[in-house]
C-alpha cells in the first residue's frame, strides 16, 4: 500500500514562535531582555528538535484498509468499515485525527475524527465505522484514508495520506423491487394499480370452476355441458385467460433540454421501474436515449436482462443541449425487426407537430406509440393561480394569457395525436412511474400490441 508524509507546524509550533519573536521586539527596546531572549531560544530549539525526531522518525504512521460495498443505492445510507492498523515503529502519536476522502457526489458529517488511542496501544488494530449517504447516480471512487499524527510537544504535525482506493456504482433506489412487494393503489392518487394474477389477456391458460365474480364472458359452455353435479346441474366452467407474453418494448428517453434533471431522473426511475415489471411478465426490454447522450441497449427477455439496463442507464443524466424525437424514432425504425410498443419519454410541444407529422403514420402501421410527456406546472400556475386577484397588472394579465394558450396548444396537440390513433400520457414528473405502468397494464390487457 503506497502513502505520502508531508510535516507541518504545528498550533504550538506557531505559538512560540509569535512569543518569541515578540521577546526579541521587546529586547530591541528593553535590553535587560536580552539574556532571556537568548535562553529561551536555546531552550526552544531543542524541544522543536526532539519532537520533530520522536513524529518523524519513531512515531507509528499507522496503516488503513476500507471495506464498503460496491453498489449502493441513491438515497440509502451506506456503511463503511476502516480497519486501521499499526505497524512496527515503537511509539503511538499523541493524538490522531482521521479523515477519509469520500466522493462528493456523497454526503458525510462524520469527519474530521478523533481515534481512541488507547484501544490502539491494546490492539494491533481497531476498525473505524462510519456512515455515507450517496445524493447522485454514477459511478464513485475513493482515493484516502488520510491520518494527521501529532507530536508529543505538540509543535509538529505528520499528515499521512494513504493510497486505499475504493471504487463503486450508485443506483436508482427501488426499496420496492428489493421487498418484493406487490405494485398496488389508487391511480387518481399517483398510486399504482394491483398487477392482476389472473384476467381478461388474449392468452388461454387454463380452465376453472366458476367464482362468483366472473364475467358470464368467461363461461366455456362446451366444457360446462360436460361436467354435471351430483344432482345433475350444471357446473359451470369458466376460461383463464392470462396477460400476452413475449412481446416487445422499447423505451426511448430524451436526455436534452426538454428534460431537465428533476424530470429525468423520475422519468429513469420510471424506465427501469417498468422494465423490471415487463421483464416479469416474460416480455423483451429495450432501450435507448438520444440528445446528449446516444445510447442502444438491444432487447433482452428474463430477469438477467435488468442488470444489463441497470448498469447501462444507472449513469445517465440529461444536459442542456438540443434533442429530435423525429430522429430517435427514425434510428429505432432501423433497429426494430418486430412489432413493439416504443414509449418515447420527452416534453411534447406545438412545435413537434410537423416533424413527428413525417415519421407517424410509418411507426402505426409497424408499431405501438405511446408519447409521455410532463406536465408544465409553471405555466399552470401562472394560468390558473390558487388564488384569484382583480389587481392584477397588465404585464401579469399578458404572462397569464400567454401561458394558457400555451398550455391550450400543448392539450389540442395531445388531442389530435390520439384522435390519429397514438397514445398520449401527459403527468406530472412525481406521478410518471405510477402513470407509466398503469399505462403499460392496460395496453397487455386490451390487447393492441
Amino acid at each position: 500500500m503506497n502513502s505520502r508524509s508531508i510535516l507541518i507546524p504545528g498550533k504550538a509550533l506557531f505559538t512560540a514562535s509569535l512569543f518569541y519573536m515578540a521577546l526579541g521586539c521587546a529586547v530591541f527596546f528593553i535590553d535587560i531582555l536580552f539574556p532571556l531572549w537568548i535562553l529561551a531560544g536555546a531552550g526552544l530549539l531543542p524541544l522543536i528538535i526532539i519532537d520533530f525526531t520522536f513524529l518523524f522518525l519513531l512515531c507509528d504512521r499507522l496503516r488503513a484498509e476500507r471495506e464498503i460495498p460496491s453498489s449502493a443505492a441513491q438515497g440509502e445510507t451506506v456503511h463503511v468499515k476502516l480497519f486501521i492498523h499499526r505497524t512496527d515503529r515503537p511509539i503511538l502519536p499523541s493524538r490522531v485525527r482521521l479523515y477519509d476522502f469520500f466522493p462528493g457526489a456523497m454526503s458525510c458529517r462524520s469527519f474530521p475524527a478523533k481515534l481512541d488511542l488507547s484501544a490502539l496501544r491494546n490492539n494491533k488494530s481497531i476498525v473505524f465505522e462510519y456512515s455515507l449517504t450517496p445524493e447522485d447516480r454514477g459511478p464513485w471512487f475513493f482515493s484516502g484514508p488520510e491520518f494527521l499524527l501529532g507530536s508529543p510537544l505538540f509543535f509538529w504535525q505528520l499528515r499521512v495520506t494513504h493510497s486505499v482506493i475504493s471504487r463503486g456504482r450508485t443506483y436508482p433506489n427501488f426499496k420496492q423491487l428489493a421487498q418484493g412487494t406487490e405494485l398496488k393503489g389508487k391511480p387518481e392518487k399517483g398510486e399504482i394499480r394491483q398487477i392482476r394474477k389472473r384476467g381478461q389477456g388474449l392468452e388461454f391458460e387454463s380452465l376453472r370452476d366458476y367464482q362468483r365474480g366472473d364475467s358470464i364472458k368467461l363461461i366455456d359452455w362446451r366444457a360446462t355441458s360436460r361436467n354435471r353435479r351430483l344432482d345433475g346441474s350444471l357446473k359451470l366452467i369458466v376460461r383463464n385467460y392470462q396477460e400476452e407474453q413475449d412481446q416487445q418494448i422499447l423505451f426511448i428517453i430524451d436526455s436534452g433540454y426538454r428534460l431537465p434533471d428533476h424530470y429525468f431522473d423520475s422519468a429513469l426511475e420510471a424506465m427501469l421501474l417498468l422494465s423490471f415489471i415487463a421483464l416479469k411478465h416474460g416480455d423483451a426490454v429495450a432501450a435507448s436515449s438520444f440528445g446528449s447522450h446516444d445510447l442502444w441497449i438491444p432487447p433482452r427477455k428474463g430477469m438477467s436482462a435488468y442488470n444489463a439496463l441497470m448498469n447501462g442507464l444507472y449513469d445517465l443524466h440529461s444536459e442542456p443541449v438540443p434533442s429530435s424525437p423525429f430522429l430517435a424514432l427514425e434510428n429505432a425504425l432501423t433497429r426494430l425487426h418486430r412489432r413493439s410498443f416504443i414509449v418515447l419519454i420527452s416534453n411534447f410541444r406545438e412545435e413537434d407537430d410537423k416533424s413527428l407529422s413525417w415519421i407517424l403514420p410509418r411507426i402505426e402501421k409497424r408499431h405501438l406509440l405511446l408519447l409521455v410527456s410532463f406536465r408544465e406546472s409553471e405555466a399552470e400556475t401562472i394560468a390558473f393561480p390558487p388564488e384569484v386577484s382583480h389587481n392584477k397588472t397588465d404585464e401579469e394579465t399578458l404572462k397569464a394569457a400567454a401561458a394558457f394558450s400555451y398550455l391550450a396548444n400543448r392539450r389540442r396537440l395531445y388531442r389530435k395525436w390520439e384522435h390519429s390513433g397514438l397514445l398520449v400520457l401527459e403527468t406530472s414528473h412525481h406521478h410518471v412511474s405510477s402513470a407509466l405502468i398503469n399505462k403499460y397494464l392496460s395496453v397487455k390487457r386490451s390487447g393492441k400490441l
